[in-house]
């Protein structure tokens, strides 16, 4: 029948807002900031005719059968194809699963993408989007992350819900701005978003500094208010913690992404190397990584 690729970024968000009070899943969703990162998910699909329905998942080359996202989209989209059929997925993950860097919204929109073409739904880009998000809230793995994923670049999402309904604000930024990354493991967000008490302290700044950093965009304010968010939020790890002191001193602001024990900065290209040496000095032991902002989100592949 047909196949297809797409690449979606990996996206690390410094602070948000929930907004889920809505009935329609495609309401529901965040205000936040963050940016989008090169390394991402890979998605390639394969769709051959059957006889029953079937569906096969694989991760970096590993039959899973946890990626309950995916089989979410996957199951979303050949409904609307309403012919049973075969259904192969890979995901080629190039950022860490769980923890912070937006891996199963990456995985879900890709996935979205490449099935619409590879089934020749003819949904539009904001449609096929759709699914994934729906996927992602019904899944109780994120909020925004599809949405930010589809535009790419650092900005806002100044206006929740799915694609469509929210809107996103990209900064422009003179300067190539560096991400430097240092992960140390992941951080379940279907449990954060499920605590009351959690809920309320990441509402109480969320907005206000959506809002603020609107007024004033930069990756100085953005970094500030990333890292009294997470002050704020209180997950803040003892690893995480004894990385920051040794940042804070020789100048560098980094916060934690939300939700992963990840910490991140972004910096201008010449001190890049020079925070990547010291992350890596204060975690010899785990990945420390660089990247470039991605400005163009989620795309198919030919």
């Amino acid at each position: 029948m047909g196949e297809a690729s797409a690449f979606v970024p990996g996206h690390l968000t410094g602070f948000f807002q929930i907004c889920d009070e809505a009935e329609d899943p495609l309401k529901k969703g965040s205000r936040g900031s963050g940016f989008s990162i090169s390394r991402g998910i890979h998605t390639r699909v394969r769709v051959i005719e059957a006889q029953r329905s079937l569906v096969r998942i694989g991760i970096n080359g590993k039959v899973t059968t946890t990626a309950f996202v995916s089989e979410n989209v996957v199951s979303k989209m050949t409904s609307r194809y309403g012919k049973p059929c075969r259904v192969e997925v890979e995901h080629g993950a190039e950022i860490p699963i769980g923890s912070g860097f937006g891996a199963s919204g990456a995985g879900a929109l890709g996935l979205a993408l490449a099935l619409n073409e590879a089934l020749s739904l003819r949904l539009s880009r904001i449609e096929a989007a759709r699914v994934a998000h729906v996927a992602e809230i019904e899944c109780r793995t994120g909020l925004g992350t599809v949405l930010a994923g589809l535009s790419g670049g650092f900005g806002v999402i100044a206006k929740a819900g799915g694609p469509g309904i929210g809107e996103t604000v990209k900064f422009e930024h003179d300067i190539d701005l560096k991400a430097v990354c240092l992960h140390f493991g992941p951080i379940s967000t279907r449990k954060a978003l499920s605590s009351p008490e959690l809920r309320s302290r990441i509402n109480e700044l969320g907005g206000r500094y959506v809002d603020e950093l609107k007024k004033e965009p930069s990756a100085e304010l953005f970094l500030k208010l990333s890292r009294r968010f997470a002050e704020h939020v209180g997950l803040i790890t003892p690893r995480i913690r004894g990385v920051f002191e040794k940042t804070d001193r020789l100048g560098f602001t980094c916060s934690m992404a939300m939700f992963g024990e990840t910490v991140f900065s972004l910096v201008e290209e010449e001190e890049s190397e020079r925070l990547a040496s010291l992350l890596k000095e204060a975690a010899p032991s785990y990945e420390v990584f660089i990247d470039s902002i991605d400005e163009d989100g989620a795309r198919l592949l030919t």
